[in-house]
């Protein structure tokens, strides 16, 4: 695929794949399928031991197709900046996929506000076991939340929840470097690492309240969507406490941070995890107000009842259709 270097916004695509053979296709076809050309695909091949070479080989130039030996989503995605050749640089798992409009409403973003240095958006999440689909955040609520704006402060749309997802992500390819790219090894939260790292450098972002991606949950075989240490989780808080310190963000981080960390914990209350939420509650107790400290630490004190506790409200609230937003089935995450 010709690349026009004079473009000033010229996108590459990065497409991490490790055995997304039956996949990788859907994904690769929604992005020759954007009005909004991108200038770029580059699918990277993590090691795969299935077919997706195969798949990937059927586009022939349409693609650059790259292999290399398995080092993680996190690798993948970095040898794809790497060699991208375009100035702004756009993710998508292979077991995702775009919107038609992705890269036409983001780009007309960027275009009337040039100071930025990324873009992300809404997105529709669809559980795979029910296809049930809807958008993450409905788009009304959207608009309400950043009131009409197509700039945010990304720490406090993460707050509020619509700081979209790594295939909304279009940055700057200057801006991923300067961050440092994306850190390998990390047991969790590699996306996040990044986007905070970029947020203290660019603060605000360009936001579309359209969904722009298709976020597939209870995608089998998926090594994106893997299980969430709290040691690592833990860690990678810390870790930005400090980051931020340095940058002189750590007013807005903070927040940022007591926001996922409850997120967080809930979940693992699901899964009966009580002794790692009250090491949470212990580690960042100065986050988080006295009065919710008080409950999680009463239903974490008990963690066989209250998890029976909560997937029981949980399949209650599936069974009668009382939340809309779809989630991840507990039973493909445990």
């Amino acid at each position: 695929m010709a690349l026009n270097l004079k473009d000033s916004y010229s996108i590459s695509v990065v497409i991490p794949a490790y055995n997304c053979g039956k996949y990788l296709a859907r994904a690769i076809d929604s992005v020759l399928a954007q009005r909004r050309a991108a200038d770029e695909i580059i699918v990277v091949d993590d090691g795969s031991t299935d077919n997706t070479a195969e798949v990937a080989a059927r586009y022939g130039g349409r693609i650059r197709f790259l292999q290399q030996a398995n080092a993680g989503a996190s690798a993948a995605r970095n040898t794809g900046i790497e060699a991208a050749m375009g100035e702004w640089v756009a993710f998508l798992d292979a077991d995702d996929e775009w919107l038609p409009t992705k890269l036409q409403m983001q780009a007309a973003v960027l275009e009337r506000h040039p100071q930025l240095a990324w873009a992300t958006g809404n997105y529709i999440g669809c559980t795979c076991l029910t296809e049930q689909r809807s958008a993450h955040v409905p788009v009304e609520k959207a608009r309400a939340l950043t009131r009409g704006e197509e700039v945010v402060d990304f720490f406090g749309a993460t707050v509020k929840d619509i700081w979209g997802c790594t295939d909304t992500m279009l940055v700057r390819r200057h801006a991923l470097l300067e961050a440092g790219l994306f850190t390998p090894g990390l047991a969790w939260g590699e996306d996040f690492d990044m986007w905070w790292r970029i947020a203290y450098r660019y603060p605000k972002i360009g936001y579309v309240a359209e969904p722009l991606a298709v976020y597939h949950l209870d995608v089998e075989g998926s090594v994106i969507r893997t299980y969430q240490d709290a040691a690592a989780t833990c860690a990678l808080i810390e870790r930005h406490l400090g980051l931020s310190r340095e940058h002189g963000r750590l007013a807005a981080f903070e927040p940022c941070a007591a926001f996922l960390l409850r997120r967080w914990m809930r979940s693992m209350l699901f899964e009966a995890r009580g002794r790692e939420v009250r090491g949470m509650l212990k580690q960042f107790g100065g986050l988080l107000p006295g009065w919710y400290k008080a409950f999680m630490g009463l239903f974490a004190a008990f963690p066989k009842a209250t998890a029976a506790g909560c997937r029981g409200i949980s399949w209650f609230v599936r069974t009668f259709k009382l939340r809309k937003s779809p989630v991840r089935s507990r039973r493909a995450a445990d």
